[in-house]
């Protein structure tokens, strides 16, 4: 897989042209397959520390035992940032209820969440065998949108109609993405630059640049937000720069979302890719930061609490140690999951419950009689 052409020095990147269409004006991306030459040295020590802290991670990561125990708090964190910034109200709470404990009103914003955690596994589950290709968008973008097809146009498609970023159409919309004639061209070329082996760009301004180019061509007709930022953590996992799906990207995002659309929308603008690179090198840095020392956390809490059931529990320590580990995975449970989770009679299941509420372990948080809701409060607590 070739570069289109001479190695660039990033300082001269050119965003694309606004170009006329019918009644508007949109913007199309210039092809991104070529070989990048960084050289700004504040840029430079950014990517160095960047990738510093990822190592750390990945080392850490390492180290802690059973981790994918704990992986899916991880995902259930990234999908509910990102679902916010396109105004989802989901809390992380929330994502961990069942289907049936949802209010009716939430629900769709629930669902929403739920196939964006999907939709990650899934294509994640893909990358063992598979590049990251632009198939494998088609298909974790199906998924993603599964409860939104009946009012989108063929979900997992590329878009055969027109778009726009604001406004109500794309006459009145500060940005309108290219045309859909020239949209499978431009995701042709941003897959062969995410895969390309010929071509030496630092595997962070490559995932950064083609996250702008991503948002830039708005490939689908709706969902193009939450795809674009799965898609970061897709390729750093694809080429194994992270081990786990660990790098909760959105939650800098979306704490910093209005800095965040101001440096996409300066690229095209204004070519300010470095600056953008910049923001998104930052990102990294203190997502980094902040799992690592979420999962220290985690080990402190789970050594803390092993302790503490062992001194009490007696002979129930071998099911309240099964039970530790599931909340681990599923921190919001009824009695009917641990009946299904640890095979345990009702009276056993409630008697766990029981001793984990004493424990100050779990939480009841309906106030109800019957179907009762305990939550691992001081876990969840750990992610934001």
């Amino acid at each position: 897989m070739h570069a289109t052409s001479l190695p660039m020095d990033l300082n001269q990147y050119k965003a694309g042209a606004f170009t006329d269409e019918f009644g508007y004006t949109s913007f199309h991306p210039t092809p991104l397959n070529k070989e990048w030459i960084v050289n700004r040295p504040e840029l430079l020590t950014l990517l160095e520390e960047a990738n510093l802290r990822l190592g750390e991670l990945n080392a850490f990561a390492l180290l802690v035992p059973e981790l994918d125990m704990f992986i899916n708090m991880h995902l259930v964190k990234e999908a509910t940032q990102s679902s916010r910034i396109e105004n989802n109200s989901t809390l992380i709470r929330e994502a961990l209820l069942d289907e049936k404990d949802i209010a009716v009103g939430k629900l769709g914003d629930w669902q929403k969440v739920q196939e964006y955690i999907e939709s990650t596994h899934y294509i994640i589950s893909c990358l063992t065998k598979l590049p990251l290709t632009n198939r494998l968008l088609r298909e974790g973008h199906k998924m993603l949108l599964h409860s939104e097809s009946d009012k989108i146009n063929n979900p997992g498609e590329f878009r055969n109609s027109q778009t726009r970023i604001d406004g109500t159409s794309p006459e009145d919309s500060g940005f309108v993405p290219p045309h859909p004639s020239v949209v499978p061209e431009l995701m042709d070329d941003l897959e062969k630059f995410l895969n390309n082996k010929d071509i030496h760009v630092p595997h962070l301004i490559r995932i950064g640049m083609a996250h702008y180019q991503f948002e830039a061509i708005h490939p689908f007709q709706e969902g193009n937000g939450r795809m674009g930022r799965m898609m970061i953590t897709l390729y750093l996992i694809s080429q194994k720069v992270l081990t786990k799906p660990t790098l909760c990207i959105s939650d800098f995002i979306e704490k910093n979302q209005i800095y965040y659309f101001r440096n996409l929308r300066a690229v095209s603008e204004k070519n300010s890719m470095i600056h953008w690179l910049k923001f998104f090198l930052t990102g990294v840095i203190e997502t980094a930061n902040q799992s690592i020392e979420t999962l220290i956390k985690i080990l402190a809490l789970k050594e803390k609490l092993e302790r503490k059931t062992i001194l009490t529990l007696g002979k129930r320590i071998p099911n309240a140690i099964s039970l530790l580990n599931y909340l681990y995975v599923k921190p919001v449970v009824t009695a009917s999951d641990v009946i299904g989770e640890l095979k345990v009679t009702k009276q056993t299941a409630n008697n766990l419950i029981r001793d984990f509420e004493k424990l100050k372990i779990l939480n009841e948080q309906t106030g109800f009689k019957r179907n009762r809701i305990f939550v691992f409060e001081e876990y969840i607590e750990l992610f934001g």
